[in-house]
């Protein structure tokens, strides 16, 4: 393994920045000081002008293997997060098949162990008859994220509504439930209802079916079956103003029982967003009103929201309604091809997570100290990550170099998801991620992979 020191370059670490040298060797970071001399075996880094930050951590994604492989699948979503300077992602459970056994669950880690450039964990799945399964993992607390449960609509049989399934879940679990919360009954109502309408519904549509209601009386659920059992809980992808009375910013993270997270496309876009990105943006929960932006905005800085994640969620463009003209352009398919109802829902944002993040920190929106905290430490401490996070000695050397005098600019070219688009093409960035590195290794660097060496399964403190 290759050892680095990178030298003069300006740390950004638990609420402070400063400048250090830092020297990686074995994988780990083996000293920080204000100057550490070079020694034989060492490639040296020059860091000057530059950022060292921790690694990303990214709680939820979607990486779509096996059984959904033709849109993404777990090496070419890792390479994608590890350009945009993430180095550890926890993947979803709804895949083909779905991982409702702990031997599903275990095929995932071997193929994550195969092809995964960064860091890796796997949430174990719940459906509505699997729970003595999937409490199983209770058995192996150190070595799996946590449980997932879809509480609304889902593709497949993930959707988990009985609520003998639930609370049993809730009841027995020893290691943390995380979960997607919307109200299925009055996403059904407010479908119909639209259906009722007889016009042709359209992405703008969405906000108002998945609607806030849908999300609070969710979120109000599973926070009452929390209380109810003292369980672990964590959720997904909070979209609401109405739902941000429900969190406190009274105690510290590590004491918290019910921790929150915020998606990079919840802070960016809004319902505003629609005439112009249409199907591009329709997601689970749906971008909506501007107000609700607002609010997570100002539950994100009060620390009433805990954490920052992507559910990055890959369709293809077909799957989506759209089609790359001559010129390389996004462009609507026709008929029903290009519909609302016939589109997927979800957006790739992996790879763009942090250049988004680090556009809010150039237009004084948020600290870069903030940025760390809510991508790599605050995910590390809700998760108790063993020995990442953070840049500290004796850490893995999980980090990422930053240019914030240098620019990004999104297009197809250099888009490294394997659906090939993104719903940020076009935007200039004011930043550029020069070096990431997993575990030591310099998996990217100055546009260029070195996959030599693959990312490490995720272990956890509880």
């Amino acid at each position: 393994m290759q050892n680095y020191l990178i030298k003069n370059i300006s740390i950004v670490n638990e609420g402070r920045r400063f400048h250090s040298d830092l020297l990686i060797r074995n994988g780990r970071i083996e000293k920080i000081a204000g100057s550490i001399s070079t020694t034989a075996g060492i490639t040296e880094i020059n860091g000057e002008g530059l950022h060292l930050l921790p690694g990303c951590i990214d709680d939820q994604v979607h990486f779509r293997e096996p059984g959904l492989t033709h849109k993404a699948d777990i090496h070419t979503e890792s390479r994608a997060a590890v350009a945009g300077g993430v180095t550890s992602f926890m993947e979803m459970p709804n895949t083909l098949p779905p991982a409702f056994t702990q031997e599903l669950l275990e095929e995932k880690y071997a193929i994550g162990a195969k092809t995964a450039l960064a860091n890796y964990s796997f949430y174990m799945g719940t459906s509505n008859t699997n729970a003595e399964e999937a409490l199983k993992t209770n058995e192996k607390k150190n070595e799996v994220c946590g449980i997932k449960i879809f509480m609304g609509s889902s593709t497949g049989n993930l959707l988990v509504d009985d609520s003998g399934t639930l609370n049993k879940l809730f009841a027995g679990s020893e290691v943390l439930i995380a979960t997607h919360c919307e109200d299925e009954q009055i996403i059904r109502h407010n479908l119909a209802q639209f259906k009722s309408s007889h016009r042709e519904l359209s992405a703008a549509d969405h906000p108002l079916i998945r609607n806030e209601e849908a999300c609070y009386a969710s979120s109000l659920a599973a926070v009452e079956l929390a209380r109810k059992y003292g369980t672990r809980l964590h959720i997904f992808h909070l979209s609401t103003e109405k739902e941000m009375q429900l969190f406190t910013n009274r105690i510290p993270l590590s004491e918290k029982r019910i921790t929150t997270e915020v998606c990079v496309h919840h802070l960016h876009f809004t319902a505003d967003d629609y005439p112009r990105l249409g199907n591009l943006i329709k997601c689970n929960p749906a971008i909506k009103a501007p107000f609700n932006r607002d609010a997570l905005w100002v539950a994100l800085l009060d620390d009433r929201l805990d954490l920052i994640a992507t559910d990055h969620a890959p369709h293809t463009l077909k799957e989506k309604g759209y089609s790359r003209n001559g010129r390389g352009q996004l462009e609507k398919l026709a008929g029903e091809a290009g519909s609302y109802l016939n589109a997927h829902a979800g957006l790739p944002l992996v790879q763009h997570s942090l250049l988004l993040m680090l556009h809010y920190v150039k237009e004084g929106k948020i600290s870069l100290e903030k940025v760390v905290e809510k991508m790599s430490h605050a995910v590390a401490v809700c998760f108790q990550i063993r020995e990442r996070g953070y840049i500290r000695e004796g850490y893995f050397a999980d980090l990422v170099m930053v240019d914030l005098n240098g620019s990004s600019d999104i297009h197809a070219g250099n888009i490294q998801y394997k659906c090939g688009w993104s719903p940020l093409e076009g935007v200039q960035f004011p930043a550029t991620i020069k070096n990431t590195f997993v575990n030591g290794h310099k998996v990217y660097g100055n546009g260029q992979f070195d996959e030599s060496q693959m990312g490490k399964r995720l272990s956890f403190q509880r």
